[in-house]
């Protein structure tokens, strides 16, 4: 649950800020984006992330309709990045949880220290220096987005402007070498991660109001678990 709060804290709000419309990018440029060509007529400038019956984008408020690609791109940075962030969240709160509990900081066997969503509390309670420590390695890693995606603040500059040869969420991190070469299994494999963050992030959010509700871990709530739950075992109370 550590790695998802580090993770979730990682990848911040971003994008939601004007530009001026740009473009279409130079032949250079856009070799060094997965083999993706913005094209203006279609839907978010043709980035992929759209299944049957959406071929065509699934957009009922319009808010795709003449929107700057400078925008476009910032928009789909920030929705890849809380697509992961919230795929880890999810598991995460599914993992630490009755029954499965498995902490990398806490010994589970000895105290349920109940709901994911106060287990940061424990952690503040019986380490406070780890919380500086996650703050330097949340800073260092969206250091380093920053230098590879985000345009210096010279010359004509907008809050949160994406460089041109910068491919929305490809930070370069791929220690498995999973990115597909070919242009066309990048696009399909980026609409999997698209398809499954998005149902990701309406999961994670379900599971995070339900425990603010009542209290209870997930599966306790579901009755698939036991509630050995203590309230009064951790240091922060409910």
């Amino acid at each position: 649950m550590k790695i998802t709060i580090v993770s979730a804290l990682v990848v911040s709000a971003t994008s939601f800020a004007p530009n001026a419309r740009t473009g279409r990018t130079s032949t250079a440029v856009l070799d060094t984006l997965n083999g993706w060509s913005p094209d203006e007529s279609e839907f978010a400038w043709g980035l992929p992330g759209a299944l049957p019956p959406f071929e065509g984008g699934f957009d009922p408020l319009g808010l795709s309709t003449g929107t700057p690609l400078s925008t476009m791109k910032q928009w789909r940075e920030a929705e890849v990045q809380h697509s992961r962030v919230a795929m880890l969240a999810a598991l995460g709160m599914l993992v630490v949880e009755e029954p499965i509990e498995y902490h990398p900081l806490f010994e589970a066997y000895n105290k349920d220290i109940g709901p994911a969503i106060r287990h940061l509390d424990e952690v503040d309670a019986v380490s406070p220096f780890f919380l500086a420590f996650l703050t330097i390695a949340i800073g260092s890693v969206e250091w380093n987005r920053a230098l590879r995606g985000f345009s210096k603040p010279e010359g004509s500059f907008a809050f949160q402007q994406l460089n041109d040869s910068y491919y929305p969420g490809d930070v370069g991190f791929d220690p498995l070498n999973l990115k597909p070469s070919d242009p066309e299994e990048f696009a399909a494999m980026q609409t999997k991660e698209l398809q499954n963050g998005r149902l990701a992030m309406l999961g994670a959010a379900g599971m995070i109001a339900q425990e603010l509700v009542d209290g209870k871990e997930i599966f306790v709530s579901l009755g698939l678990a036991a509630d050995r739950f203590d309230p009064s075992s951790v240091p922060i109370q409910f």
